[in-house]
């Protein structure tokens, strides 16, 4: 299998307050050369996400949108595959679909929607990804699973991306993220989900996302390629002084060391060219060509496209 792939780079936000600001910081993400705006999926003070993903592929010409992610317990599978298709449609295929089985519980507490265990959280959404990918296929749709039951459906409309808009998923445990080896085109590493909610932040470290590339690639074996492998920047630093800002971002990270944030794929610290130089050594190494930042304020994406400048079609 062939790991290397050319980077790409992608932003993920979903603050706006006003029509103009979004579409703006649509446009804005697709003239400073970023691939990707991806938009998550969240109550409390976002956008919400089909409508958001519209208005930022109506804005722009070229950029890739895409859910990051739908949480699937806030939707019926077939609900997603048709709002997804439309997507689709309407984008002339500039959609990215990307789904996970929910983390944040404090979301699940003020909706009301029960906060299940792990395991049954994540085979829901195995059986979702299974039904999207059902009503992706020619002719009705029968399926029946523990958590869904699907009878004569026929999915509508027909996706303008075959067999499915580029699907991601992303996780930090081994059965999740093997899961996505086999079934995604993209899969994301991140911080562990914690059972009773939230995410292990001390879970970012670079022996932590080597053991979890390995299950990717181990359960991805017997697939044609590798799937595209993301990981989610959660920090970045533009400094001369590597060291002293690493010793500021791990008082935030309890239990990492300074040189644990440097070497983490989580985070990047340094000059443009000392960023560039770390995202290739960890493409090398790590597998991972599809970067994304956590932000949406205007001044990080016009730092931060010095790096996408740098390794642009490398």
């Amino acid at each position: 299998m062939n790991d290397a792939r050319p980077f790409r780079f992608g932003v993920t936000t979903a603050s706006a307050g006003s029509r103009r600001e979004w579409v703006e910081k649509a446009r804005r993400v697709e003239a400073l050369g970023y691939s990707t705006l991806t938009v998550p999926d969240h109550f409390p003070d976002r956008l919400a996400t089909v409508p958001a993903v519209m208005s930022a592929l109506d804005a722009t010409e070229r950029l890739r949108v895409g859910s990051w992610v739908f949480c699937n317990d806030f939707r019926h599978p077939a609900l997603l595959y048709k709002e997804a298709a439309t997507l689709d449609l309407l984008s002339d295929g500039r959609f990215e679909l990307g789904i996970g089985a929910g983390w944040l519980k404090a979301e699940y507490d003020m909706t009301g929607i029960p906060f299940d265990p792990p395991g049954v959280r994540v085979r829901r959404m195995e059986e979702a990804v299974r039904v999207v990918k059902g009503l992706a296929a020619e002719g009705p749709l029968d399926f029946a699973g523990d958590h869904y039951r699907i009878t004569g459906l026929v999915g509508a409309p027909k996706l303008v991306q075959r067999p499915l808009p580029p699907l991601y998923i992303g996780g930090g445990g081994k059965r999740l993220l093997s899961f996505a080896a086999r079934e995604a085109d993209i899969v994301g590493v991140c911080a562990k989900a914690l059972p009773q909610g939230g995410l292990d932040e001390q879970d970012i470290t670079a022996a932590s996302a080597r053991r979890k590339v390995d299950w990717v690639r181990a359960s991805a074996a017997e697939r044609a390629s590798m799937p595209e492998l993301n990981v989610l920047l959660y920090a970045f630093e533009f400094t001369d002084d590597r060291s002293g800002a690493a010793q500021r971002h791990a008082a935030g990270f309890p239990g990492l060391t300074a040189t644990d944030v440097l070497d983490s794929p989580h985070i990047l610290i340094g000059t443009a060219e000392q960023m560039a130089e770390d995202l290739h050594r960890r493409r090398d190494s790590l597998g991972f060509s599809y970067i994304v930042l956590n932000t949406g304020v205007p001044e990080h994406l016009d730092q931060f496209a010095q790096v996408v400048a740098l390794l642009a079609a490398q």
